[in-house]
């Protein structure tokens, strides 16, 4: 009696569906903080995109979660001190910028 290979196919279809939603989900969240890193430091949308590498590199926190951070951070004015250190040093190279809520310097 042979196996059915539909099955399988349906189940590998529909595996590979929920892959790419949530592709398209991370991609709008990673799309999200890049817009708010741009209007932080009056830089480009490339900028902002290298700004999110390299905090994530710095932090070692995977560049999605650095950016759903941030994304909160924008909701509710609360950042782990970690990623505000890293995106302030990621955003001084493009010009001395202070994240709202951050102590003042001195």
């Amino acid at each position: 009696m042979p196996t059915d290979g539909g099955s399988d196919r349906i189940f590998a279809l529909q595996e590979e569906v929920q892959q790419l939603k949530e592709a398209v989900v991370s991609h709008a969240v990673v799309d999200q903080a890049i817009g708010m890193v741009v209007a932080l430091g009056r830089i480009s949308p490339d900028q902002g995109w290298a700004v999110l590498k390299e905090v994530s590199q710095h932090t070692n926190i995977k560049l999605r979660n650095v950016a759903e951070l941030i994304l909160v951070w924008g909701r509710t004015g609360v950042m782990p001190e970690e990623i505000r250190a890293a995106l302030e040093d990621a955003l001084d190279g493009a010009g001395p910028t202070q994240i709202p809520g951050s102590p003042p310097e001195g």
